[in-house]
């Protein structure tokens, strides 16, 4: 039960009830803030963080309203048979040594660093 009166002790009481049906609702502890840090207004970008990760957990269990923050991945597996896999054994990627003789030799970006003992 949320408690509406404006004491000090009970809007702590209330932050600490959001924060156990965030651990309930299944929230990580790494991705809730602590009490004070939004009662004393101390750590805000934490409070934020777990509104973020609220929406993202939320919108995996299936809530179909308004979301913020990034959307968790889903599982995709993939079956492949033995003749898909055969075939992709002969391929080779851009990925995997066909730039023809490329190299990243002579290129400087920016500033170099320099290493003093």
């Amino acid at each position: 039960a949320v408690v509406s009166t404006q004491s000090d002790g009970k809007q702590m009481e209330n932050i600490e009830q959001f924060l156990t049906k965030c651990k309930t609702f299944g929230l990580k502890d790494g991705d809730l803030f602590q009490t004070a840090d939004l009662y004393e207004c101390q750590n805000m970008s934490q409070v934020i963080l777990t509104l973020f990760s609220l929406s993202s957990v939320a919108d995996k269990k299936g809530f179909s309203g308004a979301s913020i923050g990034t959307k968790m991945a889903v599982a995709n597996p993939r079956e492949f048979t033995e003749e898909q896999l055969r075939q992709g054994e002969g391929m080779i990627g851009l990925q995997m040594g066909s730039a023809k003789g490329a190299s990243q030799a002579g290129m400087n970006m920016g500033k170099t660093r320099a290493i003093m003992d």
